[in-house]
């Protein structure tokens, strides 16, 4: 049994070169709502010496709110964005995936319109990347059916509710504080494809990536326990998009 461990890096956290070794796929800040180009060259550079495969990470270019209020951006405006954001990064590395950040990753698991304008900026940059989504939302959907590689992604260190979106971050609990809370989670989604609600109830989740934040303050340990805990399960950490 495998599974890719993520996290989000080059959003000037401070930990980065501390977590790449640890993790499988790097979600790389694409300079909207971290990042600049200097962090972009740093950031491809500690994935490439820690063997960890890099994937874009644009968002909402709100800077101020670190890309976790939505936006209001008409479609093509959006669009543009995103565009910008890879060519960007492009411009640095090469990359093997797209996975959104914050708020436009929250939208485009509702909202089919949006989720369909990610697809589509993706697949017209190019065909080949991948797409890392929340795992049962539209966004996935949508880059399954464009033909997409896709991966459905679950979240170590973040509470879900009873239908399976992830808590508010302005609601108490969204953020498991606890090691041993996150790598209880991690191993009942991986062996048997559930998480708890914040509510109480067991709720279905597929999880082929599970994503640990970057600016979480205990990451480190939270990557750190996640690798010791799943190892003593028997389960082998590699990225999503080795083979793809």
């Amino acid at each position: 049994m495998t599974i890719d461990l993520n996290c989000d890096v080059g959003e000037g956290a401070g930990n980065d070169a501390e977590l790449m070794p640890h993790i499988s796929s790097a979600n790389i800040a694409c300079g909207a709502h971290a990042g600049d180009e200097a962090t972009m060259r740093e950031t491809f550079a500690l994935a490439a010496a820690a063997g960890t495969t890099p994937g874009a990470h644009p968002g909402f270019p709100d800077r101020e709110h670190f890309g976790r209020r939505e936006m209001p951006m008409d479609l093509p405006e959006l669009r543009a964005t995103l565009l910008h954001q890879l060519t960007a990064l492009r411009r640095v590395g090469a990359f093997r995936y797209v996975k959104p950040h914050g708020a436009l990753y929250n939208l485009a698991a509702r909202d089919e319109a949006v989720a369909q304008v990610v697809v589509e900026a993706v697949a017209d940059f190019d065909a080949e990347l991948g797409l890392m989504a929340l795992a049962g939302s539209k966004l996935l959907h949508l880059g399954r059916d464009r033909g997409l590689i896709t991966a459905a992604e679950a979240f170590a260190d973040r509470a879900y509710t009873a239908k399976g979106a992830l808590v508010s971050r302005g609601q108490p609990g969204a953020v498991l504080d606890s090691e041993t809370a996150a790598v209880e989670q991690v191993l009942e989604m991986v062996q048997h494809g559930r998480v708890r609600a914040i509510s109480g109830e067991w709720v279905p989740v597929q999880a082929d990536s599970i994503c640990v934040h970057g600016d979480n303050p205990q990451a480190v340990a939270f990557v750190q326990g996640l690798r010791e805990g799943l190892a003593a399960a028997g389960v082998e950490i590699k990225s999503s998009w080795t083979n793809a």
